[in-house]
């Protein structure tokens, strides 16, 4: 028995129903026996066989049900729980069981769009969708009101838990992100959830983010900050690389003794390379008639 919930699924009483249907076809026989037995002179007792006899049957007859595949019949005999027949096809069992039909196939949903802050305090919209599977029939029907409500209030309840926790955009600090860490983000919802559907006897097959984005409240300015962190990024790398080809330049002069430069002819060269190399617009070419001196 699960410690926490106080159920576990276990195998319910039943039996093949296609033999049990001759059982019942040879009762209903017998009951019209006992009729024309009294209708030709029989004792007049045999009448009320016949009806004892039809009345069973009548109540053999409640005990059948179908099994479909994928698909579970929780038993209850007068509200106490006593196990889950998954066998597939045409079942008999106590006809005073009562029985509740539970699918064990996959499902899955996708939930609303919730407005939540990320752990900077950015509003920001998100959703996602959950593959979900009854794996539990007992802790399913018994240990929660209405599993497949439980399912989604929960998932939702996990998705704004798990997204209070990352930013939406990477740091430098490499600290994951909703936007750029995908598969980190995915593992950590499906997680959240699964702790939290464990009590429902619900096992979580996947969960992933499905839409990501900024409140529009705060979309614009968001949209500009991210233009203005791209063009940045791209002046660092085009820096970093002028720099090297001006290196590389004046290490090549050098060691090849193309030219002996001062120090005041190196920053001039140094200048000029990097207003070529950095600038936006090309370069117009300037002839120098005279002396870096004069």
């Amino acid at each position: 028995m699960n410690e926490r919930t106080g159920f576990n699924e276990r195998s319910g009483f039943s039996i093949p129903g296609i033999p049990l249907i001759f059982l019942f076809l040879a009762l209903v026989l017998i009951g019209f026996g006992c009729y024309v037995s009294k209708a030709h002179g029989g004792p007049p007792w045999m009448v009320g066989l016949g009806v004892f006899i039809h009345v069973l049957s009548l109540w053999f007859l409640i005990g059948f049900f179908q099994v479909a595949p994928n698909q579970g019949q929780v038993l209850q005999l007068f509200g106490k729980y006593v196990g889950t027949v998954r066998h597939e096809g045409l079942r008999w069992t106590n006809p005073f069981y009562s029985r509740k039909r539970i699918s064990l196939r996959v499902r899955n949903f996708e939930s609303g769009k919730l407005k939540v802050n990320d752990s900077d305090g950015n509003p920001i919209e998100i959703a996602t969708i959950v593959v979900w599977q009854v794996m539990d029939t007992a802790e399913a029907v018994f240990c929660v009101d209405n599993y497949e409500n439980f399912v989604t209030i929960q998932s939702e309840s996990a998705l704004r838990q798990m997204a209070q926790s990352y930013p939406y955009d990477a740091h430098d600090d490499g600290k994951p992100s909703l936007r750029s860490h995908g598969d980190i983000i995915n593992n950590h919802l499906r997680d959240e959830i699964q702790a939290r559907l464990d009590r429902a006897g619900v096992q979580v097959m996947e969960a992933r983010i499905s839409h990501l984005a900024y409140a529009q409240e705060i979309a614009q300015a968001m949209l500009q900050r991210q233009q203005a962190s791209a063009i940045v990024a791209a002046r660092t790398r085009i820096v970093q690389g002028a720099v090297g080809i001006v290196a590389m330049a004046l290490e090549k002069l050098r060691s090849q003794g193309v030219v002996d430069l001062d120090e005041e002819r190196k920053a001039a060269m140094v200048s000029n390379l990097l207003v070529v190399l950095c600038g936006e617009r090309g370069t117009q070419p300037v002839i120098n008639t005279g002396t870096l001196y004069h």
